[in-house]
């Protein structure tokens, strides 16, 4: 299965701690909206925390696919919900 994580720049997709970052950003946006900011940033830390010390390069790579299709499916989401448009 080829990788998602050419669906983002590759400064974001091939450098996990700002793939994190982007998706604590994105947490933070989603739990604001919501008003449980501090539940869904703590469910990012606590996912990328139990990982953290991971060697297998492909279970990395798995990993951050995991992280880059999350980022894709919330911009899918904002695009579909601002122009009122569904994507496949």
């Amino acid at each position: 299965m080829p990788s998602l994580q050419t669906a983002l720049p590759p400064e974001l997709a091939n450098n996990a701690i700002r793939l994190y970052r982007e998706c604590l950003r994105r947490a933070k946006y989603i739990g604001h909206k919501q008003h449980n900011t501090e539940l869904v940033v703590q469910m990012v830390r606590q996912q990328f925390k139990k990982h953290m010390h991971e060697t297998d390069p492909e279970k990395i790579q798995k990993l951050k696919d995991d992280a880059a299709r999350g980022l894709i499916n919330h911009i899918l989401y904002e695009a579909e919900a601002m122009t009122g448009r569904k994507f496949s």
